[in-house]
């Protein structure tokens, strides 16, 4: 076993290309096994693997900069950097990150859970490297349909000339999550260089080697290149383009990156990799977007969550002004089963969630009722746009909010804990939050009746109804009755948990689900004449218990205490583990009610 010989990242220097290659394939079974075990992502880190171990084959870490961009496609990585060992524990409690961790090693230069941020990132590391006249390189690895990030377009866009010394290395698998739709990808995603010039490339240099004729003929191609290739594209940004290579094969990938880094002293280079997501795993191959993420024994992820499509596919049925947009999450989100039944109504915008939000503004304006739907913590990227596109238009977007809430093994990048607190405040939004699947359908059919804009927020696992009720007059459901404490519950989670409270607790208390949070029940608020807990899966400040006291405050005092995360960010785990971790129990709970009862 080769893998279990490397004590430091350095030992990969020494391998020859047999048994690089025969890491690569050690490595891959270790990824499979482990991820069949823990969970994660699969088929992503399955495709970049090769390009991986060629970049430790090259590259001196963490002396020289590593940048992954999605963050979960850095298995390989976290093996070859002295984390083999631990590797085992990823995802879990106590153990590594899914993600590139600032706090877990020094090889991971930050944190990144998020697509798009890696060019911008390594320019500035670029320019306090220069400024302070240090001397290193800067890689950034752009998969998964990242590039056509605005963030990252951005930052191509910055200047005409770049750093030496950086590279932006495009794992380009054909995929986001989703399979990739957009121009921009279609465009670069073409082969740079047809298999019948290549071939006659080749024979010539085998002929005439490196003599006049094989320099005249590549001057006659690199004139040709610039007037019609699209290297030209990014060498007008300031970048050497180089591309397309195959970054499943570990010999070839080695032998380019060793010539980039050459290149790279005098110029920074853009690397287009064509890489197989899923590569060696043929189910993987086959649907790597089924096997992006996959759960223990490699079972494929819900990917119908609160049968969003189904919903969208019976509602358009009867208003054909509906539309849904996905920023690369089609499955994820659930509407997978609409681009089936009504696939002109389905929108994937790519890795894009700012233009997601004013195009259905633009939709909307124009006539019909959008649907936007995103997860949490991608949906903060689009703060700005629902702001001043969207609510201040007063334009009838509804997005769905998903993965709302603790999330579990993704961890601190992709904690759904804020979005109560970026949509709470923002005027004429309207937020809801669902606890069953159930309750979907009425939630979304209540949204396209208000004609303006709706957030709809709902937490990771399906569930089935608990208690539902219409939503006519944005009332709350008093759940059940009490008359020493009352707890009004967001959400599937919180309200599960106040229900088992109620039930154990040695006074009488009364449970409601708080189901449109915004505009507040103002009737059932002033109802209520005992404390008050409030539960959230959000942070506790701007959030909805927040919202709840200053309207105590305002009107009749009420002693109320807010149950939601504190001031930090939530790590990787179980999601019942980050339940009680950050308090959501009914011993906690019990504590808290003696006190306010006293």
């Amino acid at each position: 076993m080769i893998l279990e010989k490397l004590n430091a990242p350095s030992d990969v220097k020494k391998l020859n290309k047999a048994e690089l290659s025969a890491l690569a394939e050690e490595m891959r079974q270790e990824i499979v096994s482990v991820a069949s075990n823990n969970g994660g992502h699969l088929s992503s880190n399955l495709g970049v693997l090769e390009t991986t171990v060629a970049l430790y084959k090259t590259f001196d870490f963490p002396t020289d900069k590593l940048i992954f961009d999605v963050g979960h496609q850095c298995y390989a990585h976290k093996i070859l950097s002295g984390r083999r060992e631990g590797f085992k524990t990823i995802r879990t409690a106590g153990g590594l990150s899914g993600f590139p961790d600032k706090d877990e090693s020094e090889f991971d230069v930050f944190t990144t859970g998020h697509a798009g941020n890696s060019i911008a990132l390594g320019l500035g590391l670029c320019a306090a490297r220069d400024r302070n006249k240090e001397d290193y390189y800067v890689i950034t690895v752009v998969g998964d349909g990242a590039l056509v990030n605005g963030l990252n377009l951005e930052a191509i866009n910055a200047s005409a000339e770049k750093p030496k010394k950086f590279i932006v290395v495009l794992n380009d698998n054909g995929m986001s999550i989703s399979r990739n739709s957009n121009g921009f990808y279609n465009f670069i995603s073409k082969a740079t260089i047809k298999k019948g010039y290549v071939k006659n490339k080749n024979a010539v240099k085998k002929i005439f080697g490196n003599s006049f004729i094989v320099v005249f003929f590549r001057k006659i191609r690199d004139f040709f290149k610039r007037l019609i290739n699209k290297g030209a594209y990014f060498e007008r940004f300031g970048f050497k383009y180089v591309g397309v290579v195959d970054g499943n094969d570990l010999k070839e990938t080695t032998k380019v990156l060793e010539r980039v880094k050459s290149v790279a002293d005098y110029k920074a280079v853009f690397l287009h990799l064509k890489t197989t997501k899923g590569k060696g795993l043929q189910k993987a191959e086959e649907r790597a977007d089924l096997y992006h993420s996959v759960g223990k024994n490699l079972k494929l992820a819900c990917s119908d969550d609160y049968s969003l499509g189904r919903v969208l596919s019976e509602l358009i049925d009867k208003d054909n002004r509906i539309m849904a947009i996905t920023a690369g999450m089609k499955d994820g989100t659930g509407l997978n089963y609409l681009d089936k039944t009504h696939p002109d109504h389905l929108i994937d915008v790519g890795i894009a969630e700012e233009y997601a939000a004013t195009f259905a503004a633009g939709m909307a304006k124009g006539g019909l009722k959008p649907v936007v739907a995103i997860y949490s913590t991608f949906l903060q990227r689009a703060y700005d746009e629902i702001m001043q596109d969207v609510c201040l238009q007063n334009l009838p977007v509804i997005f769905c909010v998903d993965r709302a809430g603790f999330t579990g093994e993704d961890g601190k990048t992709h904690q759904g804990l804020f979005d109560l607190s970026y949509t709470l405040h923002i005027p004429n939004m309207t937020v809801i939050a669902i606890t069953s699947k159930q309750e979907l359908k009425a939630a979304i059919e209540y949204a396209v009746s208000l004609n303006s804009p709706v957030c709809i927020r709902y937490s990771k696992s399906c569930a089935d109804s608990l208690y539902f009720a219409d939503y006519k007059d944005n009332r709350w459901q008093v759940v059940k009755d009490g008359t020493d404490l009352t707890v009004i519950a967001v959400g599937k989670n919180a309200l599960n948990l106040a229900l088992s409270f109620s039930e154990n607790y040695a006074k009488s208390v009364k449970v409601v689900s708080a189901r449109v949070i915004k505009p507040l029940d103002e009737e059932t608020l002033r109802a209520i004449s005992t404390p008050v807990i409030t539960i959230e899966e959000n942070v506790v400040s701007g959030g909805f218990g927040t919202a709840v006291a200053a309207f105590y405050a305002e009107n009749s005092p009420r002693r109320v205490y807010t149950l939601g995360v504190k001031d930090k960010f939530i790590k990787h785990g179980s999601i019942d583990g980050q339940l009680i971790e950050n308090g959501f129990t009914t011993e906690n709970l019990t504590d808290i009610a003696d006190k306010l009862l006293k």
